[in-house]
């Protein structure tokens, strides 16, 4: 083949109109992403855009909106078990699944009911 995939450069979620505060609570304050500023001709369409290390989400307003509830991010972290402290200190409902052999994860849903999984690779 002539061409090659590098790399996801981000992933969108969709969210209610008017919610952009509360994704700003969750994946900035709680998750710790922080802010990116969208590119002016997008900002008129409503959402809001975080990025950590090479991982970026978009929240895309979506009217009217329905939450992905099985189509989902996977994030791959470091100290899985210090996030899940920490997001249960926050009050951020957690799902476990130990059905992923040679992994440690779990679910979180956003504030909008969008699933999120979260795993760490067992070496």
């Amino acid at each position: 083949m002539e061409f090659s995939f590098k790399a996801i450069d981000h992933i969108q979620l969709a969210a209610p109109k008017g919610s952009e505060d509360m994704a700003r609570e969750f994946f900035g304050n709680t998750l710790g992403f922080a802010e990116i500023e969208k590119p002016e001709e997008l900002k008129k369409r409503g959402g809001v855009w975080f990025g950590i290390g090479k991982v970026q989400i978009h929240i895309g307003i979506e009217e009217p909106f329905i939450q992905a509830r099985k189509a989902h991010p996977a994030f791959e972290v470091e100290n899985i078990k210090a996030l899940m402290k920490h997001l249960k200190e926050n009050n951020i409902e957690i799902i476990e699944d130990n059905n992923l052999p040679g992994a440690e994860r779990f679910y979180v849903n956003d504030p909008f009911g969008n699933r999120i999984e979260i795993l760490e690779w067992i070496k």
